[in-house]
């Protein structure tokens, strides 16, 4: 089986070179020769308007999915703390499942977590399963994956949803490889497709220049990963629901790594992901100096200040402040973008804010586009004139 080009019929098109995502086409002779690099996708057989590439590749089917059922929810515990990211989840589990007609059920492993399952269920679990044993009091890669694996192969759920962290990242390509199913990374967006029932992921790509929405139509579970922040958490009027508890089946196959000491890293700063109010600056602010109007803003407002990837590199505020693609993603009551241009790679950080303020020279800015209100002028006389306003508002003048 193969894909073949009938030289009589091909006018040199050009066609099915741009179809082409894999350079596997070349013009030779003004004809359209198929190179070694081709991976037989047959993208370029239905582009080609002349008949000329032919294939006697059978078309892939998609499998029978129907027994495959249910929006499920990964919950991350730390010391037997649940995560926001895992709640966050499950209110986005909520709308899929609801576009489905299907139920949200929450997955929760530790040891002595089993009182967090009501937890689960009043931000609208309609199931959990809960593994609970020694053996997983501290997170381990294999151990975890033998019990979601097991899970996953005995209930079937059509979407698998965990929170893109420091263990979910580590957990989810692993438990994908083990399921043989598709995985798509840091989702800043979930939908269902009204046709095909399918669920499309969004993500950043090429770098954050564009965004990506992803299907997959052939595995099942269909696996994402979702930064935290991203989603919003939702709690249900009447939480109702089962309680489950697995039994797990960790063998000595799975207890190969030895975990000897656990140390937990003591947090710098703040954490502006649970901030209700933030002042962000970009390239715009000038220099660390600049940046001192947002600081003095930020406490007029109780908020806090944040920046992009630039004012990072720029030394003018700490990374664990940075806003985007590369640093955290915010949901704030109140977001003002001051002198940021609005790359997709910062907006992809905060979008998702209640209402979004941005004061830029440009008004051609990129920022604009997402912005509830927005300021043309030089940031840096804006700011303190708002600051000056505020105190005579607030009474501070």
């Amino acid at each position: 089986m193969g894909i073949w080009v009938n030289k009589e019929l091909c006018n040199g098109c050009k066609r099915c070179l741009k179809a082409c995502q894999y350079n596997a086409i070349e013009l030779v002779e003004g004809k359209a020769f198929i190179t070694d690099r081709c991976t037989l996708c047959c993208a370029c057989v239905e582009f080609c308007k002349e008949k000329a590439i032919l294939s006697d590749i059978p078309p892939r089917e998609v499998p029978d999915f129907s027994q495959w059922k249910d929006v499920w929810v990964f919950v991350e515990q730390r010391d037997g703390k649940v995560l926001k990211v895992g709640l966050e989840l499950l209110g986005m589990a909520q709308e899929l499942a609801s576009a489905l007609g299907e139920n949200v059920v929450g997955v929760l492993l530790g040891y002595n977590v089993a009182s967090k399952a009501e937890l689960l269920l009043k931000y609208g679990a309609q199931k959990v399963y809960v593994a609970d044993s020694p053996e997983l009091e501290a997170y381990s890669t294999l151990p975890y994956t033998r019990v979601l694996t097991e899970l996953v192969n005995a209930h079937r759920p059509s979407i698998f949803l965990i929170g893109a962290t420091i263990l979910g990242r580590d957990l989810a390509p692993r438990l994908s490889r083990r399921l043989a199913a598709g995985l798509t990374a840091d989702c800043t967006e979930l939908s269902i497709d009204p046709q095909e029932k399918i669920l499309l992921q969004t993500r950043p790509a090429f770098g954050g220049n564009i965004m990506a929405t992803i299907a997959n139509r052939f595995s099942r579970p269909q696996m994402a990963t979702v930064r935290p922040g991203v989603m919003e958490a939702k709690e249900v009027a009447d939480p109702k629901g089962e309680v489950i508890n697995v039994d797990t089946h960790i063998g000595p196959q799975d207890l190969i790594v030895e975990l000897i000491k656990y140390q937990k890293e003591a947090k710098a700063g703040v954490d502006i992901t649970e901030a209700k109010v933030i002042v962000a600056g970009g390239r715009g602010m000038g220099d660390k100096e600049g940046f001192e109007s947002l600081w003095n803003l930020a406490h007029l407002l109780n908020g806090e200040v944040a920046g992009t990837r630039v004012a990072v590199e720029e030394g003018w505020i700490p990374q664990s402040r940075q806003v985007g693609q590369t640093g955290v993603t915010v949901r704030p009551e109140l977001y003002i973008a001051c002198g940021i241009s609005g790359a997709i790679q910062h907006r992809a950080g905060m979008m998702n804010s209640r209402y979004i303020v941005a004061i830029n020279k440009d008004p051609h800015a990129p920022i604009f586009q997402v912005a509830d209100w927005g300021i043309v002028g030089d940031v840096r006389e804006i700011v303190p004139l708002l600051a000056e306003e505020l105190k005579e508002r607030l009474g501070r003048g």
